[in-house]
């Protein structure tokens, strides 16, 4: 197996993110009991993606099979839009109000595909080391700490964040997103070693709010279990901070090991590539 690279986590990143995303939209989609058989199609595509993977994953991937994987990256864009189109016809395109947008299917959740795609492509498509390399992954990692914001504030607003500790998660997700964007632009020593502790913080984000949902439908005395999870406060919800914050580890791990130009090179690069 090659040595451990930032290249190397992306793969695995990309592969246990798929897998992932089977078991996760598998428990929110019984909740209506796969009404639409549309609904099977993500958990189809995540199942066969991440066999197709298994070679990258273990470090066996030959040039040719690299076809292969960016076809999956291209088709993970594609799930995560047409997913987005359907979430968002369930109620908002019928009648455009915020009531429907809070309340029908979270239309951002199927952007996590199109988010793993795009790192697919990206680690078929640019060099391995290069600073480019590095930037985008860190594009990307803010990209999915902006879509998290949106998912937090739209899902703690059903119950009018009943909780004060439900605005932690909108609060946490607006800083990362604040603090990656001038990590971007000007990636400065001082600002890339302080965004290790902001990621720090945000992966122990995810994991309280993961404890503070699971103990919500745990207390929910006379439900089964099983309805607990499936119509309560989504256990793994959180952990998609956890997971960005490490995907933005791996980002300011390729910076360290890139050579980085000067401030004004780097905003100069980013802009062309």
């Amino acid at each position: 197996m090659r040595s451990v690279t930032p290249e190397r986590c992306v793969d695995w990143f990309v592969v246990a993110n798929l897998a992932f995303l089977a078991l996760d939209i598998a428990l929110a989609h019984s909740a209506n009991a796969f009404d639409n058989a549309a609904e099977w199609l993500p958990i189809g595509f995540s199942a066969v993606a991440t066999l197709l993977l298994m070679p990258m994953a273990l470090g066996r991937s030959s040039s040719r099979w690299h076809t292969v994987e960016a076809a999956i990256g291209a088709g993970a864009v594609v799930v995560g839009i047409v997913g987005l189109a359907l979430h968002l016809r369930s109620a908002f395109f019928a009648e455009q109000t915020l009531h429907n947008l809070v309340y029908s299917a979270p239309f951002i959740a199927p952007l996590a595909y199109v988010g793993v795609g795009l790192l697919l492509l990206l680690v078929r498509t640019q060099p391995a080391g290069s600073p480019e390399f590095a930037w985008w992954l860190l594009l990307l990692t803010l990209g999915g700490f902006l879509g998290n914001l949106g998912l937090s504030l739209l899902d703690h607003a059903q119950n009018g964040f009943f909780h004060g500790s439900e605005w932690i998660a909108v609060i946490s997700a607006a800083f990362a997103v604040s603090f990656l964007s001038v990590a971007c632009w000007q990636p400065d020593a001082a600002i890339l070693r302080a965004s290790w502790v902001v990621l720090a913080g945000e992966a122990g984000v995810g994991v309280l709010g993961f404890a503070l949902h699971l103990k919500s439908d745990l207390d929910r005395a006379g439900v089964p279990v099983v309805d607990r999870v499936l119509f309560g406060a989504p256990p793994f919800a959180p952990l998609l901070f956890t997971d960005l914050a490490a995907l933005g580890a791996i980002a300011l791990w390729a910076m360290g090991r890139a050579s980085l130009p000067s401030d004004r090179g780097a905003s100069n690069a980013l802009r062309h590539v």
